[in-house]
């Protein structure tokens, strides 16, 4: 996310922190590297002039000619700046209303439909009730599409195949929310141009029969500086609540991102970070400055660690380590609850210094390696995950043939889980023998 704009903001910084004195001069040497980041990543170039405006004169500023570390100040401004840019805090959803509607509108292709289930999936952890209103009557494949996403969330979804009103659709898919009592109902609407008005125009009708709380407009990232026209037209023709950033990590650039919120003065509130339906998370403009600035977002990290993870399990488990009962099977959970957090890079990305670290670093290879691991484990039978130890030659072959590996990687993984499980007998016998002579120590004192 953000990896070419984050990479040369990096090397902006590295020139700033250097700076042991504030001048007109050098500030602006500095501030051009910035711009020049900013505009190569298609943020909107009055946007960028703004923003670099205001940084200077608070760069320029008495207090900061007075720092310490003037240069850590300009970072520390341009970071506080950037969250201003991206809407200051994070905005949640407003839903007042019994049922409450939410309509989702956007261009082809921009991921109405996926961000549907990703929100009604995000709801439902919330303990709300939704339902899927497949509101577009022109492409038969939104409706499949949205009725395979409410499938596997186990989200009812609302379909008239054939129908091609959609106010009277809208209206049936309301009287059955109440029916059978779905308290918030998203709207998935058919993708449109900014040129086509009579769609447009049915939109507005759309909106002005449901009323709903939420008007949120999916966005492509990667649009760049187009994403501020298309949300301009549609705030005017609809009076948007908010958006919905998809895409972005693919994106390189970010530009939509850090334009938006100036442009049209409404709050980006979720953002689509991948293909699954836990990729989806609401936007905290705060942590996402920190993530572009490479100061990491360690916070989301144990949010996401928190959620993935059932802390009675990793009590059993660690406990199971401490006596050296760790087996197999128990590796093959840890494997898949690791992927659970996401990607590798997602995650280091998520460090400090991560974007870094992330480069000529081969993530790839190494989550390859885990998914062979996966495979090799799953190519045993229950008894051979729990007691390695029989794992006889012919049993190796059969593992091996089985999970499409070789004999020696079958090997290589046995060979390294038998010195693990041999450091963690070691680690536990040192515990039991440090809490021993803890106990002996005050007697040695007399106490």
């Amino acid at each position: 996310m953000f990896e070419t704009l984050s990479s040369k903001l990096q090397n902006a910084f590295r020139n700033l922190r250097g700076l042991g004195k504030i001048s007109e001069a050098n500030v602006g040497d500095s501030l051009r590297e910035v711009r020049l980041a900013l505009l190569d990543a298609d943020v909107n170039f009055k946007v960028v002039r703004d923003f670099i405006e205001r940084v200077k004169t608070k760069s320029l500023g008495q207090e900061v000619t007075q720092s310490i570390q003037p240069g850590q100040q300009i970072i520390k401004i341009i970071h506080d700046e950037m969250v201003e840019l991206l809407g200051a805090e994070n905005a949640d959803l407003q839903l007042r209303s019994s049922p409450s509607c939410l309509l989702l509108a956007g261009l082809h292709g921009s991921g109405k439909t996926t961000s549907s289930g990703k929100l009604a999936r995000l709801l439902q952890k919330q303990g709300r009730n939704p339902l899927l209103v497949a509101a577009d009557v022109y492409r038969p494949a939104a409706m499949d599409q949205l009725e395979t996403l409410g499938k596997q969330l186990e989200v009812p979804v609302f379909l008239r195949k054939g129908e091609t009103d959609v106010l009277k659709l809208a209206r049936q898919a309301i009287d059955f929310a109440e029916a059978e009592k779905r308290n918030t109902l998203i709207f998935d609407t058919a993708g449109r141009l900014q040129i086509d008005q009579p769609l447009v125009q049915e939109l507005v009708r759309l909106r002005d029969l449901i009323k709903p709380d939420e008007i949120l407009l999916v966005l492509d990232a990667a649009t760049g500086q187009e994403a501020v026209n298309v949300a301009t037209h549609f705030d005017q023709a609809l009076n948007i609540t908010g958006s919905i950033l998809t895409k972005l990590d693919g994106d390189a650039r970010g530009g939509a991102a850090l334009s938006l919120k100036t442009v049209t003065n409404k709050p980006i509130k979720f953002i689509g970070v991948g293909e699954k339906l836990e990729d989806f998370e609401p936007f905290h403009p705060e942590r996402m400055a920190s993530r572009i600035l490479g100061m990491g977002d360690v916070v989301s990290l144990v949010e996401r660690a928190a959620e993935a993870v059932d802390l009675d399990e990793a009590k059993r488990m660690e406990e199971k380590m401490r006596k050296g009962q760790f087996t197999l099977e128990d590796f093959l959970d840890q494997l898949r609850q690791m992927k659970k957090l996401g990607s590798l890079e997602s995650i280091v990305g998520m460090l400090p210094g991560g974007s870094e670290m992330l480069k000529g670093a081969d993530l790839g290879k190494q989550e390859s390696e885990f998914r062979r691991m996966e495979g090799i484990i799953c190519g045993m039978t229950p008894q051979e995950r729990r007691s390695p130890q029989i794992l006889n030659a012919k049993r190796r072959i059969r593992i091996a043939k089985g999970s499409g590996v070789t004999v020696t990687e079958v090997n290589s993984l046995l060979n390294k889980f038998g010195q693990m499980q041999q450091m963690m007998k070691k680690f536990g016998k040192f515990q039991k023998m440090m809490a021993r002579a803890g106990g002996a120590i005050p007697g040695l004192f007399g106490r």
